[in-house]
């Protein structure tokens, strides 16, 4: 068994594609419209999904906002170093929430950025001691 991907609602799915591709450096890999249903499914990633978990977003195309509720936490994502990564998402107009630095009670260093639904992205480094 293996994770295939994640799917998280939006509401612009523009803004969020530019978001996930332009700020978090993610690939579009795939995208198909459903009229009958009303919506869009797209699919993210870092490579092939043969080979690694993509993130879903759904578009439906009649809903104009979403309740995130306080169950989800939050998709890591793995970058070399959290600092320059922070940097870089500011720099390009992403959302830093949680600037770089060590994890509370531990040593690894971790940052959060927010997408434009509101969703968390948990920025981790490539050495993680806890």
């Amino acid at each position: 068994m293996r994770l295939l991907h994640t799917m998280l609602r939006v509401t612009d799915l523009e803004q969020s594609i530019d978001f996930y591709t332009s700020i978090l450096g993610m690939t579009l890999l795939r995208q198909r419209d459903y009229p009958d249903g009303r919506f869009t499914l797209t699919f993210l990633g870092y490579g092939p999904e043969s080979e690694h978990t993509a993130l879903e977003l759904t578009h439906n195309w009649d809903q104009n906002a979403y309740d995130l509720g306080d169950a989800f936490g939050h998709i890591a994502v793995e970058v070399k170093d959290v600092y320059a990564a922070c940097e870089e998402i500011k720099a390009k107009g992403g959302t830093v929430v949680r600037e770089a630095g060590p994890m509370k009670h531990g040593s690894t260093v971790l940052a959060f950025v927010k997408d434009p639904d509101g969703y968390m992205i948990e920025l981790l480094g490539t050495k993680r001691s806890d």
